[in-house]
């Protein structure tokens, strides 16, 4: 799990410290002492002006932070944590003019006092949602109510973390009062619940991302399996819709028996047989993506097909926008100047519905970022062991839809197969291994092309990807034995 924690009253105990320098003040300023005993900002106990308070700030946090006390169990339970394989972002709202070297103070402080993390950010603003969604954070804790609101309002599960000075404050909002409490929360968050939207017999990619995806049950609950339309592919034998769709639905029985994972069969559902244009408005798989995700607080849509299913859905429930996340593989970079992509190409007015439906939206692109993955039937054999007999299907389709593309025995020097849709699934296994930016969703015109804009709502767009970091861990997941080499 990925786990956001800001600083100040989380990890370090900011409000002891600050306590007794405010004191120390006061008598050098009128010397009246607290004057609102009620008030639990100690900001706000004194009879300052927030002129006087800022000035305080100002001239004093940078030398203050490096002498705040580490909050107790704070260094035990991140440890912890980090053991049992989670990851931590420490966000912190620490800028100018409070600080002059933010990074290197804060540095400084977690290494004096040995304090392990995962990732140290500095966030511009007091609203980390920014920052949160560009890490793929699947929880952040923060001891003010108002970043905390924030964060929520940005589709960002959030617990406050209380303290001495801020218990009025808690009331209505998720919180913890301490770290033993924090561990329990994380300890009590269940998996990611996700669905795959694919056209797994239109390529090869899809069921080797279906096999990947059920390598990693630990992370996550796969709730069901929808079937996305698809047509003219170079691969199948499909000649219609129709036809795709139920030769995807055979496959995905077929391989889940190899995977031996029988019991999710009952919960794979065809989805639409037309485009969104001429689209009847329901179907089986839009029935149980509106199902499913009202029943959770957050469910992800791994999608590497067209997005035909997604858009129907959000258009017929559109009270589901909220609980829904969408991870899709589609489109090309703004570098490659057009959207000529198969899953984009497809179905453009279902990228239309679901770009402008505001929903929680990460673009992995095509050309120029998952065509990153690309690898060769050598490597497989390596690191597949064939004496299994997923291991030797996956083999056998590769070099079938190799035979299926390249006719020329000359084609095939030098050249290699790209498995796009290990990608969506590798970004919901660790954000890390991938390049992100949180952008203006870009208009979508009716040509296939991206209009760039400045002030519509926020989406992620991923730049690049560790190729490495993801086929290593797919690799050991196939075969575990490879690391006992």
């Amino acid at each position: 799990m990925r786990i956001g924690l800001d600083i100040d009253n989380v990890i370090s105990d900011f409000d002891s410290l600050l306590y007794e320098e405010f004191k120390k003040e006061d008598k050098n300023k009128r010397n009246r002492g607290i004057i609102n005993s009620d008030i639990n900002w100690i900001k706000d106990m004194y009879d300052w002006s927030s002129e006087e308070v800022e000035e305080f700030y100002v001239k004093n946090m940078e030398e203050f932070a490096k002498r705040f006390p580490v909050r107790k169990d704070s260094k035990y339970y991140m440890d912890r944590l980090l053991s049992e394989g989670h990851s931590l972002y420490l966000i912190t709202n620490r800028v100018s003019p409070h600080y002059k070297e933010p990074y290197e103070v804060t540095t400084k402080w977690l290494n004096d006092n040995n304090i392990h993390y995962t990732k140290l950010i500095l966030s511009k603003s007091t609203n980390k949602t920014k920052e949160c969604r560009e890490n793929n954070v699947d929880i952040m804790f923060d001891d003010s109510r108002r970043n905390c609101n924030r964060l929520i309002e940005g589709g960002i599960n959030c617990y406050m973390m209380g303290t001495d000075y801020n218990k009025n404050r808690m009331k209505g909002i998720n919180s913890v009062n301490n770290w033993q409490e924090l561990y329990k929360v994380i300890k009590n968050m269940k998996k990611k619940k996700v669905i795959l939207d694919t056209d797994i017999e239109n390529e090869i990619d899809d069921q080797f991302a279906l096999t990947y995806l059920l390598k990693s049950l630990d992370i996550f609950d796969l709730q069901a399996i929808t079937i996305a339309p698809f047509s003219k592919s170079g691969y199948s034998e499909a000649k219609t819709i129709s036809e795709g769709t139920e030769l995807s639905y055979n496959t995905t029985l077929k391989l889940l028996d190899m995977l031996d994972h029988p019991e999710y069969k009952e919960k794979v559902y065809k989805g639409a047989i037309k485009y969104t244009h001429e689209s009847e408005e329901t179907n089986e798989a839009v029935e149980n993506i509106i199902e499913i995700a009202r029943k959770n607080d957050k469910t992800i849509i791994l999608a590497i097909g067209a997005l035909t299913n997604v858009a129907l859905s959000l258009k017929k429930a559109p009270d589901i926008i909220e609980k829904v996340k969408v991870v899709w593989l589609g489109g090309n970079t703004f570098l490659t100047k057009d959207n000529n992509e198969f899953n984009f190409i497809q179905d453009v007015k279902a990228v239309q519905s679901v770009f402008n439906s505001k929903v929680e939206l990460v673009v992995i692109p095509c050309r120029n970022v998952a065509s990153n993955l690309n690898t060769t039937i050598y490597e497989l054999e390596h690191y597949l062991n064939d004496d299994i007999e997923l291991n030797k299907y996956l083999l056998q389709i590769f070099r079938e839809c190799k035979k299926a593309f390249l006719k020329e025995p000359k084609n095939y020097i030098g050249n290699g197969k790209t498995l796009w849709d290990l990608s969506v699934i590798a970004y919901e296994i660790n954000a890390d291994w991938f390049k992100s930016e949180l952008i203006s969703c870009p208009n979508i015109l009716n040509d296939g092309n991206y209009e760039q804009t400045d002030n519509n709502h926020k989406v992620i767009f991923v730049n690049d990807l560790f190729r490495k970091k993801i086929y290593q861990d797919f690799f050991i997941k196939m075969n575990p034995k490879l690391i006992e080499k």
